[in-house]
């Protein structure tokens, strides 16, 4: 006849020590995959609003770029050889070909400028139809926000009358009687990034 040994006993349970290193273990596991979670999150939004950032600042660059490439080297009578092309440091105004207002078609008078220093607005404004020397009437004036948040605006002018690669900051049409080669944009954005933006100007011929 076998005897019981009373030490032998069948466990039926988990002890309490058991339960909190358990416990314990879980929370340690459902925080590193919370936190895993939350920076993924984190990491996925700010790639989205950088990714329309840079959408937004693209399509900012071929609207301007559209108006510069499409530059005409506008005068206002056959006799007259000034050309309308203004440009400064901080502000562009010349006639385009090209007109988004219009869809297109039809020439505008286009400014480019800060619009608010403070906020650093840049802007594209469109006049249709041209109207040069203080001329009156109806008409059409659209404007456009390019970009927000821009510091330290700077636009340059390439001058297509030298052989050799010329920037200047300021052009004045009615004196070099022509539209410059291209156009540069260069500023600090919202982010404090430094941005340039290089247009080429088709139209950069001599007026006769």
């Amino acid at each position: 006849m076998r005897t019981r040994n009373p030490k032998l006993k069948t466990r039926n349970g988990f002890t309490l020590i058991e339960v909190t290193i358990a416990i314990t273990l879980l929370a340690l596991i459902a925080a590193t995959l919370y936190g895993a979670f939350y920076l993924g999150q984190r990491a996925m939004v700010k790639s989205q609003i950088r990714s329309e950032e840079s959408q937004r600042l693209r399509s900012a660059g071929d609207l301007l770029a559209a108006s510069i490439r499409s530059a005409y080297p506008y005068r206002s009578s056959l006799q007259d050889p000034a050309i309308f092309f203004s440009g400064e440091e901080d502000r562009l105004e010349f006639i385009s070909a090209l007109s988004s207002g219009m869809g297109g078609r039809g020439m505008a008078k286009v400014i480019v400028s800060l619009a608010n220093e403070a906020d650093g607005l840049l802007t594209l404004e469109e006049e249709i139809p041209v109207r040069l020397n203080g001329q009156s009437g109806g008409g059409y004036r659209n404007s456009v926000i390019l970009s927000q948040g821009i510091r330290n605006l700077r636009i340059d002018y390439l001058d297509p009358q030298r052989e050799e690669e010329s920037w200047v900051d300021q052009w004045d049409g009615k004196e070099k009687r022509a539209v410059p080669r291209a156009v540069r944009f260069s500023f600090q954005d919202d982010k404090g990034e430094e941005v340039q933006w290089t247009f080429p100007v088709m139209m950069s011929v001599l007026a006769p």
